[in-house]
This record gives C-alpha cells, structure tokens and sequence, in this order.
C-alpha cells in the first residue's frame, strides 16, 4: 500500500514522502480500516517541523494525519461492536498516527459509526476538531445554555466547528474574524461577530463566561480581561498547566520548567478566582459517536474548504500552511491515485 510519512523534520517538501508499506494486521483490540477520506491540521505540520519532540521524539520514518473516514475491513479477535464492511470515522490516538494511508489499524474504541447524511470527506473533517472543542467547552469548561462564549478564529477549523456546538448547547457566541469572513461566521451561528481588522475585542467584550483560546501567546493572557469574575479560560494554544502537564506524564523537571512558564496565566487566574485549563485532546470514540448525532441530525454541518487528492498531499499541506482555510482541508483516497 501507499503511505504518507515524515521521513525528516524540516518543511513540507523536504519531510514528507509517499512511500510502500505493508498492509497492517489489526491486534485483539483492534479495527482495520480502509481509509476513504482524511483531514489535516496544524497538529500534523508542528511534528513534521519537530515543535513537539520536547514531549515525543519520533523514531523516523512515521506516518502522519490523525483524522479519518473510512470502510472496515478486518476486525481483532476482541472486537465484536464493529462487523466488516461499516463505515466509520475516527481521531486516531497518537499510537496509531499515521491516516493518509490507504490502510491504517485503529483502536476499536476511538471509533465511531460514520453519519450515514454525510459523504467521507466531510466526515473525515469533524474528528480532532470535533473532540477538540467537544472536550474544551463541554467537558472541561462546562458550557451552559445562556452563557456567553469567546471563540477566538472562528473560521478556521477549530473556531468553525465550535461556533455551531457551542450554539447546539445554547451559549451567546461571540468570535473572532477578518472582514472577508464576518458575514459567514455569522451564518455559522455567531451571535456577535468582531472584525479584528477594524476593532479591538478588547474595547468590546467584558463579563464573558468563558474564553476558549485557540491562538496562545498574548490572546491567553488577554482571556482575563475580558472574563467575568469566576469565569473559565478553557485553551488549546497556551502555556500547559499543571495538572494536564502531570496527566501527559511529563517528567519532573520539565514540569519544573512549564510551572515557571505558566506562573503568569495562573496569577492572572488567581486574581480573578478564575479556572485555566489547558486541554490537549484525547481520542474518544464514545464522545465521537454523541457528535456523530449532531451532525445527523443535521444541528451541526461539516464545513470542508478544499479536498485534495491523495497524490496532491504536499499541495494540500501547503495550503493549510497558508492559514487561508475556511474550515478543514481535506485529502481524498477514492481519487484512484
């Protein structure tokens, strides 16, 4: 089979080959899939570039992608919730990376029935994204309806997304945008739209409930000054807190290093009486399936930019690092390429 992989860190063009590989044999444990669809993002170009060997060096050549949509083929003795030939979807866990491939086995419990409303593309776009606000806003920050939301980029493929679940859970949302996109932020379902390029959300905003931070550096410490007293900081590009730090099994001394680092967000939280979290999303095929409802019954779509083919994969990535997407960026195996 053919595969995508990170053969050296680096940029686009000199990282990433195709390359042949051996169709996989699914474990006790696990589904083999024959992938139709998968998505990529940021998460995938900051290992290609080695941004993340402080907290997983990787042993090179690997595959790459986290997302995808696709055909059972193969099942674990262990497994009985899956029968080939079911259409599934996934967010891999970070053991099994590695989705533009044609085959790839998968964890039977980071799966999730396939909404049958939906083509593979589309479903291949909801995974990370999906799992990624689902836990920051519902999970961790506990999103009520009534209250009010910062969503900070929110035509990207994070903000995109949790527009339309945080509306589903019936929170004001307030986002984040350029000119060219307020007017289709606002049919996502943002009830109040800033246009960074003529405004300052922070002269606007004040009181929020929660702030998910899904830009880092100086957004996270702003969060504050527009949070309500006893409101929640709920971030995905931030500086890592202590607890999740010890969650990720992070060694003593560099969680030394992060509490240093994190000091100035948890003083500002102190102040406050507010709660940070920084969230680094997990694969969930229980979470997933909840979503899945969601977007069969039509209260959430999926929002796809551009769907490439399979031996465009380089194009696709390069597109993506552009930052120009609205929503996700696609790589299609059906091509027959």
């Amino acid at each position: 089979m053919k595969a995508l992989k990170i053969t050296q860190y680096g940029d686009i063009d000199s990282s990433l080959a195709f390359q042949e590989a051996n169709v996989p044999e699914p474990g006790a444990s696990e589904v083999l899939i024959k992938i139709n669809a998968a998505s990529i993002n940021p998460i995938d170009l900051m290992v290609m570039r080695g941004e993340m060997k402080a907290l997983k060096k990787l042993n090179l050549p690997v595959g790459i992608g986290r997302d995808l949509s696709g055909e059972v083929v193969a099942v674990g003795s262990g497994v009985s919730q899956y029968q080939p030939g079911e259409e599934v979807f996934a967010r891999v866990g970070e053991d099994h990376v590695g989705t533009l491939a044609q085959y790839l086995v998968v964890d039977a419990t980071h799966l999730a029935k396939k909404p049958e409303n939906l083509s593979h593309e589309e479903a291949a776009s909801i995974p990370l994204v999906g799992l990624t606000s689902y836990q920051a806003l519902i999970q961790v920050a506990g999103l009520k309806k009534g209250e009010k939301v910062l969503i900070h980029a929110g035509s990207g493929g994070i903000g995109s997304m949790a527009i339309q679940l945080a509306k589903a859970y019936g929170a004001y949302v307030i986002t984040t945008t350029s000119s060219a996109n307020v007017d289709w932020v606002r049919k996502l379902g943002a009830d109040q739209v800033i246009d960074y390029k003529k405004e300052n959300y922070l002269d606007l905003l004040s009181d929020i409930d929660v702030v998910y931070d899904t830009l880092g550096q100086q957004y996270t410490m702003d969060a504050f000054k527009v949070l309500k007293r006893g409101g929640r900081v709920v971030s995905i590009a931030g500086v890592l807190d202590p607890l999740t730090a010890r969650e990720l099994g992070i060694n003593w001394f560099f969680r030394k290093l992060i509490g240093l680092k994190s000091r100035p967000v948890l003083k500002q939280a102190k102040d406050k009486n507010a709660f940070y979290r920084m969230v680094i999303m997990q694969a969930n095929g229980d979470q997933l399936s909840e979503l899945s409802a969601l977007y069969r019954d039509k209260i959430i779509s999926p929002v796809v930019d551009k769907v490439y083919p399979f031996s465009q994969s380089l194009a696709a990535f390069s597109y993506l690092n552009s930052k120009r997407a609205k929503g996700k960026v696609i790589i299609s195996l059906n091509s027959g390429d």
